[in-house]
C-alpha cells in the first residue's frame, strides 16, 4: 500500500465535501418533486442522486449528503420524517454494491437499502436507481466528469 501524501489526502477530501454539499443541494431541489402516497412522499430524484453520489464520491460522504437533503426537505415541507431512515441506507447499500462490483450496475442496489426501511419507498427508489443508472452511464461519456470522478 502507497503512502498518499498529507496534501493529496486533504484535497481529497475536501473535493468529496464539497461534491457532497453539491449532491445535497441538488437532491434537495429536485425533492420538490413529488408524489403522496400514504402517510409518505416519494421522491424518486432522492434515489437517483443517492445512486449517483455514492458511485461518484463513496458510501459514507453520499450518506451524509442524503441525510442533509432529509433534513432540508422535511425543513421546508417538501418530506416527511421517513427520509431520514431510508435515504441514508440507500446510498450505502451503493456505495458497497460499486466497492464490491466496480459496475456501474451497482447503482442498481439503491432499492436495498431503502426498501427494508419503508416498503412504500419501493415505488420511488427502484425507479430512481434506474434514472441514477441512466445518468451516471451518460455522465461516464462527458470527458470533464470521468476526470473529475478519478480524482474523488
Amino acid at each position: 500500500m502507497t503512502a498518499v501524501p498529507e496534501g493529496d489526502r486533504g484535497r481529497q477530501h475536501l473535493r468529496r465535501l464539497v461534491s457532497a454539499a453539491m449532491f445535497a443541494a441538488v437532491a434537495t431541489l429536485l425533492g420538490s418533486i413529488s408524489f403522496p402516497v400514504g402517510p409518505t412522499r416519494i421522491a424518486p430524484f432522492q434515489h437517483t442522486i443517492n445512486a449517483i453520489a455514492s458511485i461518484l464520491i463513496g458510501p459514507w460522504y453520499a450518506a451524509g449528503a442524503a441525510l442533509v437533503a432529509a433534513f432540508l426537505r422535511h425543513t421546508m415541507g417538501w418530506g416527511s420524517l421517513f427520509a431520514f431512515p431510508g435515504s441514508p441506507f440507500g446510498a450505502l447499500a451503493v456505495g458497497y454494491a460499486y466497492r464490491l462490483l466496480r459496475s456501474d450496475a451497482a447503482s442498481l442496489c439503491e432499492p436495498i437499502g431503502t426498501g427494508p426501511v419503508q416498503a412504500a419507498f419501493l415505488a420511488s427508489s427502484i425507479p430512481g436507481a434506474i434514472i441514477g443508472f441512466v445518468v451516471i452511464r451518460i455522465l461516464r461519456r462527458v470527458p470533464a466528469v470521468g476526470q473529475w470522478a478519478a480524482q474523488t
